[in-house]
C-alpha cells in the first residue's frame, strides 16, 4: 500500500503533469467554468463547444503572459494586424487541440480520482508558503482567477486526464545509441572563424540623398506614411490594489480572525509508525502477529515477512504520518495506539492485512499570533479591498450608465481621476487602453460615433475601466514636410546597406583570388580567430559554408542580428565527441519524437472529428 502512495506523490510522471498543470493554470484561466450555454461559439470540436467568452478569456491571459515576458517588443508586434490575427488563431488552435485530447481521454475512459485532485492541489507551488500548502493563498488565488473550489477541481480533473494521454505517448518513445551519437557529432561540432564587421549605420551617415530622390521615394511609397485613424480617449480606472491603502486593519480584527481560524495555524498530531503487510489470508497475518507477541523484534520480523517490499527493507518504517493522507482503516488503528512501542492487532485494508507499531508521537502545535499577524493582516487587507472594489464597481457602472455623455459622475462616485490620452491608433494604444476588450469598446459605434460611455470593462481580476472617446482624427497621408526626415533616414540606410554589401563582395572576390588589396585600401582587417558553436548568432550561415580544403579558408558575406554585413573567413572545422552531452541530446531527441507523435495523434483526431471555426468565419 505505502509503495503505491509514495509512487503516486513523488513519481516522475506526476511531476511532469504538475508542471503542465501549472502552465495551463496560468495560460487557460477560468475557461468553461464561468460561462453558460447559448453563447456565440468560437469553435466546435465534435460535441465540445468552445464559446467566444472562453476564447477571449484564454486569449487575454496568453496576451498578458506574452506581454510580461517580451514587454515593449510584444506591444510592437501587436501593432501589426496580420500578427494579431495569426496570434489569435494560434490560441484558438491550441484550445481546439486541448478539446481533441479531452474527447479522446474521455473515449478511452481515463479517470482522475478525488484523492489525485486533492494531492495535486496540495502539491502546487503557487498555493504553498514555506514549502507547505496555505489555504489562504489558495482561496485568494482561486478568487482572483475566477474559480470556485469546485470549478477548479473540475478544471484540474480535465487537465490531468488530458495529460495522462500525453504521458502515455511519451512513455512509448525511445532512442538508439547510434541516433544519439550522430546527433551529438552534429551538435558538438565547432568552427574556427575570423570576421570583419561592416557597420551599415556608418555607411548610412555618409550617404548623399538629393531632394529629387526624396520626392520620388515619397510619391512612390505614400502608403508607408499613412497616419491611421486616431482617437483621443478619457477613462476612469478602478482596481482592487489601489483600494488596499483605504483598508486599514486593526489589531482587534487580526486577533478575532486568528481565534476564529485557529485550525489554519495549528498542526495536526503526527505519528511515526512502522507496519508489516501480508497480502495472503488472515491466518498468515496471525502467524506473523504471534511472532511479535512472542517477543520477536518488530523490525526484524518486518524485514523477513512484510510483503510491502520498499518498507520491509527499512524494518517496515513509514516515517511520520498524519490524519487524512492514508487508508482510513490503517489510520484509525495507528492513532488508537497509546504508547510508543505498542503494536496493533491485525488491521484489514483494501491492500491486505497490516500489523502496525507506534514509534513516536508529535503533539499538535499552534503558531502564536505574533508569528502570523502580518500574514493575517495582508489577507484581511485583500479581503476588505476586494469587498470595496466590487461595491464601487457597481457604483461605477450605474453612474457611467446614468450619465452616458460624461465621466464626471462616475469618477466622483469611485473617488478616481479622469485620465485623458493623447491621440493614438489601435497599433500604438497606451498600456492602460491596449487590452483587446477595451479597444473593441473604444472603436464600437456607440462609443466612437455616438460619444457614449462604455460599459464597465474588466481588464484583469479586480481591475476595471470605463472609457469614452473625446475626439477622432481620420486616416490621412502625412505631408512630405512631416515625414521628410523619415524618408531621408530610409534612403540613407538603403544606400549604406548597398555600399557595405558591395564592399563585402569586392573584398571576398579579391580574397578568393589571393588578393587582399581591397581590404588594405579600405583599412580593413580580420578580428582574432575564434571558435563558434551552433548557438552563435552567425551559426546558421557559417554552418552552411563548405569546409576549408587544403588549408585554404572559405570566405562568405553574412548578416548579424543588428543588420550589419559581416565578412567571414572559415578557417577550420573541429569535430568533438563530448560524451557528457549524450544524456542531454537523448532527452532532446525524445522530446522531439514525442512532439511528433502528439502532432500525428492530433492530425488523426482532426481527420475523424467534425471541427468548425465560427470565430474565423465572421
Amino acid at each position: 500500500m505505502m509503495d503505491r502512495i509514495r509512487e503516486g506523490s513523488t513519481g516522475l510522471a506526476v511531476k511532469i503533469i504538475l508542471g503542465l498543470i501549472i502552465f495551463s493554470f496560468v495560460f487557460a484561466g477560468v475557461g468553461s467554468y464561468l460561462v453558460g450555454g447559448g453563447q456565440p461559439l468560437a469553435a466546435k470540436v465534435g460535441e465540445r463547444e468552445i464559446t467566444r467568452n472562453e476564447f477571449e478569456q484564454v486569449y487575454q491571459n496568453e496576451r498578458n503572459r506574452m506581454q510580461s515576458q517580451l514587454g515593449e517588443y510584444f506591444a510592437t508586434l501587436l501593432g501589426d494586424p496580420a500578427y494579431v490575427e495569426q496570434f489569435r488563431k494560434s490560441v484558438l488552435d491550441r484550445m481546439v487541440n486541448d478539446a481533441l485530447l479531452d474527447n479522446q481521454a474521455q473515449d478511452l475512459g481515463l479517470r482522475i480520482s478525488d484523492d489525485q485532485i486533492r494531492q495535486t492541489i496540495l502539491s502546487m507551488p503557487q498555493f504553498q508558503k514555506d514549502g507547505k500548502f496555505d489555504e489562504e493563498i489558495y482561496n485568494i488565488s482561486l478568487r482572483r482567477a475566477g474559480f470556485s473550489s469546485d470549478s477548479f477541481a473540475a478544471y484540474l480533473r480535465q487537465d490531468l486526464a488530458r495529460n495522462q494521454l500525453v504521458m502515455a505517448l511519451e512513455s512509448t518513445e525511445f532512442t538508439l545509441s547510434n541516433e544519439v551519437q550522430a546527433q551529438a557529432a552534429l551538435e558538438t561540432q565547432q568552427r574556427e572563424i575570423r570576421t570583419i564587421t561592416l557597420n551599415t549605420a556608418d555607411f548610412a551617415k555618409n550617404a548623399k540623398v538629393t531632394d529629387e530622390e526624396i520626392t520620388e521615394y515619397y510619391n512612390a511609397n505614400k502608403q508607408q506614411f499613412v497616419r491611421p485613424e486616431q482617437v483621443k480617449v478619457s477613462y476612469v480606472e478602478l482596481s482592487g490594489n489601489s483600494l488596499k491603502a483605504q483598508a486599514p486593519i486593526t489589531d482587534k480584527e487580526i486577533e478575532e480572525y486568528y481565534q476564529a481560524n485557529l485550525d489554519k495555524y495549528s498542526t495536526q498530531e503526527k505519528r511515526e509508525v512502522s507496519h508489516i503487510l501480508i497480502k495472503g489470508d488472515e491466518a498468515d497475518a496471525q502467524k506473523v502477529l504471534d511472532r511479535i507477541n512472542n517477543g520477536e523484534d518488530f523490525a526484524t520480523v518486518a524485514k523477513d515477512a512484510s510483503q510491502d517490499i520498499p518498507t520491509a527493507k527499512e524494518g517496515g518504517s513509514l516515517g511520520w504520518i498524519e490524519r487524512g493522507v492514508i487508508d482510513p482503516e490503517f489510520e484509525d488503528a495507528a492513532f488508537q495506539l497509546a504508547k510508543v512501542g505498542d503494536h496493533s492487532g491485525i488491521v484489514k485494508s483494501a491492500f491486505g492485512f497490516h500489523i502496525i507499531q507506534l514509534n513516536g508521537i508529535e503533539e499538535p502545535t499552534t503558531k502564536p499570533l505574533a508569528e502570523v499577524s502580518a500574514d493575517i493582516k495582508s489577507f484581511l487587507v485583500d479581503e476588505h479591498a476586494a469587498d470595496a472594489f466590487y461595491s464601487l464597481q457597481t457604483e461605477l457602472a450605474e453612474k457611467a450608465f446614468e450619465s452616458p455623455d460624461s465621466l464626471d459622475d462616475a469618477a466622483e462616485a469611485v473617488d478616481a481621476k479622469i485620465v485623458t490620452s493623447d491621440f493614438f491608433s489601435q497599433a500604438d494604444a497606451p498600456k492602460a487602453l491596449a487590452d483587446s476588450a477595451v479597444l473593441q469598446a473604444i472603436y464600437s459605434p456607440e462609443v466612437k460615433e455616438d460619444g457614449l460611455n462604455s460599459d464597465v470593462i474588466e481588464i484583469a481580476p479586480e481591475h476595471v475601466i470605463v472609457v469614452r472617446v473625446e475626439d477622432v482624427r481620420d486616416e490621412m497621408v502625412l505631408p512630405l514636410d512631416e515625414v521628410k526626415d523619415a524618408v531621408i533616414a530610409r534612403l540613407s540606410q538603403a544606400q549604406g546597406e548597398q555600399e557595405a554589401l558591395e564592399l563585402a563582395q569586392n573584398v571576398i572576390s579579391g580574397l578568393n583570388k589571393g588578393d587582399n588589396s581591397v581590404m588594405a585600401n579600405n583599412g580593413l582587417a580580420f578580428a582574432e580567430a575564434r571558435m563558434i558553436s551552433r548557438n552563435d548568432e552567425l551559426a546558421n550561415d557559417v554552418y552552411r559554408l563548405e569546409k576549408p580544403a587544403d588549408g585554404k579558408s572559405t570566405y562568405a558575406q553574412v548578416m548579424d542580428r543588428q543588420g550589419n554585413h559581416v565578412i567571414v573567413a572559415l578557417d577550420s572545422v573541429l569535430e568533438l565527441n563530448d560524451s557528457n552531452m549524450s544524456s542531454q541530446i537523448a532527452t532532446g531527441l525524445l522530446r522531439s519524437q514525442t512532439q511528433q507523435d502528439l502532432t500525428a495523434t492530433l492530425d488523426t483526431l482532426k481527420e475523424s472529428t467534425e471541427i468548425s471555426y465560427p470565430l474565423l468565419e465572421q
